[in-house]
């Protein structure tokens, strides 16, 4: 199967060239990695044109709008996304590979991140308070496995059944969460949590990025709720 990447970035050059890099470093190299420039004033562009990146504009500044155009971009069989601050170990794309290999029905994995720099109590509350919790409880929300943006892959023929449910214009959506949302209960999604990649700790170093994430998740939630409420979607889970 071909494998595309898709990263969007916003002026965040060296964090990209960390990504580009892992990348490189893959066992298994990927098809293409798509570059999508969402209004870069830095010299993010060059860095990825430098990598073999291909780039695509969006214009619509937003993760939403960026990460949507960079998966109608690729072109292969699997859409793997990362962000630019991801760093996946060398067999990342390997064991996504491998996944969607050994199970037909499989239409999208994701892992966890561990956030690079944090050690002791910080690295454990970190993991326990931001990182189990976004699975677990918004997973609980949607009633169906949820897909962590900065380290998950889905099949292109799942993206193109929802991808025109997806919101491209709100910048304050979580559009991982907007899209795990599109999928439903008969979707056999996995979390691999053993498939982490390294995410920066930045948003522990400011309170109000941080406040951003959580404002940005309810909003995303409730969005998708007054389409399909909880009890609904709990309801099909339980019949299938």
């Amino acid at each position: 199967m071909r494998i595309s990447v898709v990263i969007p970035v916003l002026d965040d050059a060296r964090e990209l060239e960390g990504c580009l890099a892992a990348l490189a470093a893959q066992t298994r190299a990927p098809d293409e990695v798509v570059v999508v420039d969402n209004g870069c004033s830095d010299d993010s562009v060059a860095v990825a044109k430098a990598a073999g990146a291909r780039v695509v504009d969006e214009p619509v500044r937003g993760i939403p709008a960026a990460a949507a155009t960079g998966y109608d971009a690729a072109t292969g069989d699997v859409i793997a996304r990362l962000d630019a601050d991801s760093r996946p170990g060398p067999d990342w794309l390997a064991r996504i590979e491998s996944a969607f290999a050994a199970d037909a029905e499989l239409v999208a994995v994701s892992g966890p991140g561990e956030f690079i720099g944090l050690t002791g109590w910080r690295a454990r509350a970190a993991k326990l308070l931001y990182m189990d919790a976004f699975f677990v409880s918004v997973g609980s929300a949607m009633a169906h496995p949820v897909l962590f943006g900065s380290n998950l892959a889905m099949r292109r023929s799942a993206w193109e059944r929802v991808r025109d449910g997806v919101d491209r214009t709100d910048p304050e959506l979580h559009d991982d969460i907007d899209l795990s949302f599109q999928f439903g209960a008969t979707d056999r999604l996995w979390v691999d949590r053993s498939l982490a990649v390294g995410i920066s700790a930045r948003p522990f170093d400011d309170p109000a990025a941080m406040r951003r994430r959580f404002s940005r998740a309810f909003r995303t939630i409730f969005r998708n709720w007054r389409a399909s409420p909880p009890s609904q979607r709990w309801l099909e889970r339980v019949r299938r």
